[in-house]
């Protein structure tokens, strides 16, 4: 670890208490609104997956690319099942999990050498549009909405990287 990572950490590591607080919060309420509204246990798949995918995120530093890889595929999964399982389950990903897969994403898109970004971009424009199958909704539009600002700001600060930061340092 170089002086110019080490500088960096303290706000990484305050950001991701942040992020930490969020997801608590945010899986909270939405297990109780889905367990007042749905009733019964259709809180459990989306109150599951948005704590996977969440400690995946907070993880994501020590592990880019399987965490991202990871995230995508329990997002693609409960995608897949409350598609199939219909109007019994809440739509997925739930608004804690899209967050928590749009960090994922971006993290590997502004990090991870090119292949690997791109792939996982890939995949996440693919489950952003999986969504859509049943038409539009306000959990679709912000799942969409997450990733296609976490695929932004991703690829900014990929250049700002490389470009040293703009503080005239290079990063190579």
């Amino acid at each position: 670890m170089n002086t110019a990572e080490r500088s960096v950490r303290p706000a990484g590591n305050t950001f991701n208490i942040g992020l930490a607080f969020v997801f608590v919060l945010g899986i909270s309420f939405t297990t109780y609104m889905l367990t007042d509204s749905w009733g019964g246990a259709s809180w459990v798949l989306g109150t599951t997956v948005s704590v996977v995918v969440s400690a995946l995120a907070l993880v994501r530093e020590r592990h880019r690319m399987p965490a991202a890889l990871a995230g995508l595929a329990v997002t693609g999964i409960a995608v897949a099942v409350s598609l199939a399982v219909g109007e019994d389950l809440p739509q997925e990903p739930a608004p804690i999990t899209s967050l928590a897969l749009a960090v994922l994403v971006g993290s590997a898109v502004r990090k991870l050498p090119t292949a690997p970004a791109a792939a996982i971009a890939a995949g996440g424009v693919v489950l952003a549009g999986a969504v859509w199958v049943n038409g539009w909704t306000i959990v679709t539009g912000l799942s969409s909405l997450t990733m296609a600002v976490a695929l932004a700001l991703g690829a900014t600060l990929r250049v700002q990287d490389r470009q040293g930061g703009g503080n005239g340092q290079s990063s190579r």
